[in-house]
């Protein structure tokens, strides 16, 4: 079965849409054993993925193949995520419910009124 790379990310609900997964893909935010690929580049079992979500990385074994989306729990059975990235993840977790980046909750660029909230946090602090 060949799986293209973006229609596997979508399928195993790391990005909402194909397209979403198509630009990190072009963008180099995810790598098939640490290089750069095609979004139509076919997926194949015990593949290490490295996929930068934002403020996420995770780092991935495939263990399933699949082209079609489904619940979520069906999908968490589609890779296995390393432990160090595990544990990577949750101290970064961690940290973000000890200190809340002022602009974490702004995405693109920001309205005058998060403008306003931005420079009131940092005046407070």
């Amino acid at each position: 079965m060949n799986v293209r790379l973006d229609k596997w990310l979508w399928a195993a609900r790391f990005f909402k849409t194909r397209t979403l997964a198509t630009d990190a893909i072009d963008n180099g935010k995810v790598r098939v054993a640490g290089e750069r690929v095609k979004p139509a580049r076919p997926v194949h079992m015990a593949d290490e993925l490295l996929i930068n979500h934002g403020d996420e990385t995770w780092e991935v074994v495939v263990l399933g193949l699949s082209d079609q989306r489904g619940a979520a729990p069906v999908a968490r059975l589609l890779y296995q995520e390393t432990p160090p990235s595990m544990a990577r993840r949750e101290q970064g977790a961690q940290e973000r419910k000890l200190f809340r980046e002022p602009g974490a909750g702004i995405k693109g660029r920001p309205t005058k009124r998060d403008r306003r909230q931005l420079s009131k946090a940092s005046t407070e602090s």
